[in-house]
């Protein structure tokens, strides 16, 4: 059943009271928001890829050059 809440400002932007049981566990996430038709969704932001990306081109040019070399694999049980 859905829960009924109440816009007001804070500053120049309009703001919304999140109840308790709907909110989010952290408050340290990004969130995005969009309007869709005369919706106003929002959810956790989206990891972008390019900050992986990023990440593997801080590895230098000859970084596992040569492989893993080899590695025995173990022996696990069947599924």
């Amino acid at each position: 059943m859905p829960t009924t809440t109440r816009a007001f400002k804070n500053g120049n932007s309009q703001a919304v009271r999140i109840p308790a049981d709907l909110a989010y566990e952290r408050t340290d996430m990004e969130l995005e928001i969009e309007r869709i038709g005369d919706e106003i969704r929002i959810r956790p932001a989206r990891r972008q890829l390019s900050g992986v990306l990023a990440k593997f081109a801080r590895f230098s040019p000859d970084f596992m050059a040569e492989g893993r070399g080899d590695q025995e694999q173990s022996v696990r049980d069947a599924l």
